[in-house]
């Protein structure tokens, strides 16, 4: 089963500063922020200082619909343009199965710019551009009971 659907939109080095002006102009609550700095170490690919305090994720509520915010990567592939956003589509399903299921139908024809795998945040995760150009992040949110 889908859970939801919410935007998702990516800046250069813009993320806390779009956190605060949503927070604003459309009235959003904070719901969570993880910075680069918050994930764990790797000795093998150490971040370098001056992003550990930029957005690796943050989850806004605006009335009844989330926003999720994060500044790219430095030196990604498909780091936004400075002073734009790219904006992507985050699907939560609530069985890694399914997200499995709905992760190899977008990449039909399309691009994984991230495979389906693992990670600290959820069992299954992954990053695919459709073959209309639509960017999906593809996540597993375990429900309590399970």
């Amino acid at each position: 089963m889908i859970k939801t659907v919410y935007p998702y939109l990516s800046f250069v080095d813009e993320g806390q500063a779009a956190i605060k002006f949503y927070e604003i102009a459309l009235e959003a609550k904070v719901i969570n922020i993880k910075t680069f700095g918050d994930m764990p170490p790797n000795p093998e690919r150490p971040l370098p200082e001056e992003i550990k305090d930029r957005i690796l994720n943050a989850h806004l509520k605006i009335g009844n619909t989330n926003l999720m915010i994060s500044d790219s990567f430095p030196g990604s592939d498909n780091a936004p343009t400075k002073g734009n956003s790219q904006i992507s589509i985050v699907l939560i399903t609530n069985d890694p199965e399914k997200t499995e299921e709905v992760f190899n139908r977008l990449k039909e024809n399309g691009t994984v710019t991230m495979p389906l795998q693992k990670t600290f945040w959820s069992p299954a995760y992954g990053h695919v551009t459709d073959k209309f150009g639509v960017t999906w992040q593809i996540s597993t949110e375990l429900d309590e009971e399970n």
